[in-house]
């Protein structure tokens, strides 16, 4: 017999239980609530039902809509304009360095064959949002480092970086299983996908400020249907992405934008809205990313995995300094971006296991890998951003 009900109720008060003693003990909520998903999860006490364990990626994937909707409403678009384009480097040049890098490094250290290494590169270089986003947002309700729009770079830039990784993750794993890629239609892909998923989410919020506008609904009452609506635009993505790329977790972030330059008040209201949502919403998709972890996997890949790693996340490293060549931001302000693009999760959960199930040979490894990455990232860097955001980041004062 399933005991769902019995499932959700655990997993809410030991999360909300393991995240304040984390917490407390001035470690990252997000670890506690990784580990009891561990310790409850299958492959520990496996007390989390098997129909919620089946429905995960779903769960996880609304999870990660609320957290891009929130994005979306703590983004001031005169801050996205001033920092446009190093957003847009930063987009990519960490990711694709710490991919590539990641790829060389375990063909050499790790022995894989350098397609199955492309395919592990692009599996670990993703970076997470919904470790990253409410620490941005945070920074960005007391001020710090809106000045020179550091949250905003990093908000921006965090949310698009996902889809530079999955793309080059699929480019990866269609040779390996002799697809015909064209490398050239693959790169005109990624900006094409970010463009449809912009037209797409400023479509959906034009469409939300007539509706607010047009008849009088209640702002609880509003965030359920921006909720609605934004899991309905992912669905249709995923079904238009045969025909047509379309990144619609970007366009999920636009929504909130969109709304929030619109409708100031309202916007600010239905952001606290979500923020209560995301209370909920953070304890199940992490106590359901520890749940897909089986711990006995690291010994696969050992201290050796973890040296992987960590030459990825020096060159990713080299590539956020990179992007942002030729702005004003000082020596510790750059390292502050330096920790904000560390943690790995959400993408990490979702695709780890797709070359295991594809066939890939070396699928075991990159499970390992993925989960390794999970385990040592997220509350590294989740340590790292409030070392160095809290001491780095200047107040901006007000006029």
């Amino acid at each position: 017999m399933e005991y769902v009900a019995f499932s959700v109720a655990v997993i809410i008060l030991l999360g909300l239980l393991f995240n304040r003693v984390f917490t407390r003990a001035r470690l990252p909520g997000i670890l506690g609530m990784l580990i009891l998903g561990i310790l409850i999860g299958p492959h520990g006490l496996n007390l989390i039902s098997k129909s919620i364990m089946d429905i995960s990626p779903d769960l996880r994937v609304i999870a990660l809509i609320i957290i891009l909707l929130r994005a979306g409403f703590g983004i001031n678009l005169e801050s996205l304009r001033k920092v446009g384009m190093t957003a847009v480097k930063m987009s990519f040049i960490p990711d694709v360095f710490e991919g590539l890098a990641v790829m060389v490094a375990s063909h050499y250290i790790l022995g894989l064959p350098i397609i199955e290494a492309g395919i592990l590169g692009f599996v670990i270089a993703a970076v997470s949002p919904a470790v990253i986003v409410p620490q941005m947002l945070s920074f960005i309700e007391r001020r710090m480092g809106t000045a020179k729009g550091i949250p905003t770079i990093i908000l921006t830039g965090a949310s698009v970086d996902d889809v530079v990784s999955i793309t080059l993750f699929s480019v990866f794993l269609g040779i390996y299983q002799g697809q015909q890629v064209n490398l050239l239609v693959e790169a005109i892909g990624v900006p094409l996908s970010i463009l449809t998923g912009i037209i797409g989410g400023l479509a959906l919020g034009l469409a939300l400020v007539y509706l607010f506008r047009r008849f009088e609904i209640r702002n609880t009452e509003k965030t359920l249907i921006i909720l609605g609506a934004a899991i309905l635009l992912k669905n249709m993505g995923d079904l238009i992405s045969t025909y047509l790329p379309i990144a619609a977790l970007v366009g999920v972030m636009v929504v909130g934008l969109v709304i929030l330059e619109r409708m100031p008040e309202t916007g600010l209201q239905l952001s606290e809205k979500f923020n209560k949502v995301w209370i909920f919403a953070e304890i199940l998709l992490f106590v359901l990313v520890g749940a897909q972890v089986d711990v006995r996997l690291i010994f696969h890949v050992g201290l050796l995995g973890l040296a992987v790693i960590t030459v990825g996340l020096m060159v990713r490293s080299l590539g956020v300094l990179l992007s942002l060549r030729g702005t004003d931001l000082n020596l510790k302000e750059k390292v502050f971006c330096i920790a904000a693009y560390i943690p790995k999760a959400t993408v990490q959960a979702a695709i780890g296991a797709i070359p295991l199930a594809a066939g890939v040979a070396a699928g075991e490894t990159i499970l390992a890998m993925a989960v390794l990455a999970i385990l040592f990232t997220s509350p590294l860097g989740s340590l790292a951003v409030k070392w160095t955001g809290e001491r780095f980041l200047e107040v901006e004062r007000g006029d």
